[in-house]
């Protein structure tokens, strides 16, 4: 069933980030493209390369719409500006996969407005502890 969206909701406490890619056309036919010229850029993802946008959306426990910002494609997920635009009216801890790994600084900006973003870690990076429930709870979203 889809949900429609008249507004966004309210922070619960526990949110969830993720975004995904909007391709405009397929990525051989970039050079004739020309509806979004100017607007959609060329991007990577895990599965590979497209051309277009991406949606990042922040929602609740509950599946509702927080927060959502539609970007060019080669906005990374982890940009801090867009990360700040996204997180102005969250409070809580925010579960988001290895993508929106931040620097020590952002973090910090973060967490000193209430913000606890929890990510995986990557292979090469130090083994850091987490709270079993952020496991848990981690585990069970993504």
């Amino acid at each position: 069933m889809l949900a429609k969206v008249f507004g966004k909701s309210a922070c619960d406490g526990i949110s969830f980030i993720d975004s995904f890619s909007l391709k405009v056309c397929h990525p051989k036919r970039i050079s004739s493209h020309k509806v979004f010229k100017g607007l959609a850029t060329r991007g990577k993802t895990s599965v590979g390369w497209f051309f277009g946008f991406k949606l990042h959306v922040v929602v609740t426990s509950q599946g509702e719409v927080i927060d959502f910002s539609l970007t060019p494609g080669n906005i990374a997920d982890n940009n801090s500006d867009l990360l700040e635009k996204l997180m102005k009216n969250i409070q809580g801890k925010v579960y988001g996969d290895k993508g929106y790994l931040i620097n020590s600084a952002l973090f910090q900006k973060l967490y000193s407005q209430g913000i606890h973003l929890v990510t995986k870690i990557r292979r090469n990076m130090r083994n850091s502890l987490m709270d079993i429930s952020d496991k848990l709870l981690f585990e069970s979203a993504v």
